[in-house]
């Protein structure tokens, strides 16, 4: 399948931003965990360890932050690493 010059930058576009996107991804469902109850809260954590896993993190880190339940731990994970990878934006 080809693709036009305009949908091959915006794929070229994606996959370059692509690691700011998951960590973007995360920092929204943080948002949406101090909300949740119930089953939609154990399914919003499954998509965090999902996202986390796609930003290579050990699964040792990812089965720690989910099993706190807690999105404060995870916030200061995305904010530690957006810091970090992202200073001289």
């Amino acid at each position: 399948m080809e693709h036009s010059p305009y949908q091959e930058k915006l794929i070229k576009n994606y996959y370059r931003n692509r690691e700011l996107l998951m960590w973007q991804k995360l920092s929204d469902l943080i948002s949406e965990l101090y909300l949740a109850e119930g089953k939609k809260r154990v399914s919003l954590w499954k998509r965090v360890a999902t996202t986390m896993k796609n930003l290579g993190m050990s699964s040792e880190k990812i089965e720690y932050v989910v099993s706190t339940d807690n999105p404060a731990i995870l916030a200061q994970i995305v904010q530690k690493n957006v810091n970090k990878d992202h200073r001289d934006i």
